[in-house]
């Protein structure tokens, strides 16, 4: 397997240049009961992660927040990935594959479909017994994780998916996607002035939108951390690191925005967030992968902001 090569990243576009995201095709479900086949218990499922990842950074924090460290094992890759895709060495933050012995991330999929095309991505969740992956489809994987593994979270876990706040939650997830999470690859991958500034406008317009929310509540949805916090966060600590300079989303900074600026700082203060964000995982990753949009892969020293500063926050509780 270790000689397996495929196309370095690549992004997907449409007939009109704008950015469209692989599909991601397997989609599992893990239950509490095994009715899906694939029973939650503790000591059957690995995840694969990148620090680097916003999608597989989700997960990480859910996992952390909930106790489950015990139950689900994790592994990181390395944050350079070349014409191999992800790989597994051994590296500050990184390692080699505990659970299977892989060199690459594409062993994993293979071995689950040996048909499997497209880009080999993070996160997945390997299922130990069937051995294959369960799920590359990361929403599905941090509401399983919040909701099919009760039984195994730690005393007192938050409830980041509670069911009266899952249609407003559902609702929140749904345009923070489109227009921010997904935003900044629409526009930094963007093959067209038009699409590109399309795109902008779509996520400035979003993000001044979060900064109005947020001004007068401390969370997304109803007064409390959620699955929506999560969701939107690892954007957050990426953007004026990375999707500023290198996708071009120069209208503002995060530091710019009083409210979310505030908002992202009193989570990355909390457990679970700050001690998952890895910026030389991060920032490594971003510049030094897509050759089209960083040819030189010169990973820039900045910026300097101070993610601990006080928040004041509690005041919105």
């Amino acid at each position: 397997m270790s000689t397996l090569t495929i196309p370095q990243f690549q992004a997907e576009t449409s007939g009109n240049g704008a950015f469209v995201r692989q599909a991601y095709t397997i989609r599992d479900r893990i239950t509490a009961d095994g009715s899906s086949g694939f029973l939650a218990e503790p000591g059957r499922y690995h995840l694969y992660v990148s620090l680097a990842c916003p999608w597989a950074h989700r997960t990480i924090i859910v996992r952390k927040l909930l106790g489950l460290e015990d139950v689900i094992s994790l592994s990181v890759v390395d944050p350079i990935r070349d014409e191999r895709g992800w790989a597994f060495r051994d590296g500050p933050g990184h390692s080699t594959d505990p659970v299977n012995g892989f060199h690459y991330l594409s062993e994993a999929y293979l071995i689950t479909d040996p048909n499997f095309t497209g880009r080999y991505t993070v996160p997945c969740v390997w299922d130990r017994k069937a051995k294959r992956l369960v799920s590359n489809n990361y929403p599905d994987i941090t509401i399983d994780l919040e909701t099919q593994f009760k039984a195994f979270q730690r005393a007192g876990a938050p409830d980041l998916y509670p069911e009266a706040l899952r249609s407003e939650i559902d609702a929140v997830n749904a345009v923070v996607y489109e227009d921010v999470n997904n935003g900044v690859y629409k526009s930094g991958f963007a093959a067209t002035q038009a699409v590109h500034e399309k795109a902008v406008t779509a996520l400035f317009s979003r993000l001044d939108w979060l900064e109005e929310r947020l001004s007068k509540q401390r969370y997304l949805v109803g007064g409390q951390l959620t699955e929506a916090d999560i969701r939107l966060f690892p954007t957050l600590a990426r953007f004026d690191a990375v999707y500023v300079v290198h996708f071009k989303c120069t209208l503002r900074r995060l530091v710019d925005y009083p409210n979310l600026w505030a908002y992202a700082r009193d989570l990355y203060q909390r457990p679970g967030f700050g001690e998952t964000v890895n910026f030389d995982h991060i920032k490594r990753h971003y510049y030094m992968t897509h050759e089209k949009l960083n040819p030189t892969r010169i990973v820039p020293l900045g910026p300097i902001v101070d993610w601990t500063a006080p928040h004041h926050r509690e005041a919105l509780a």
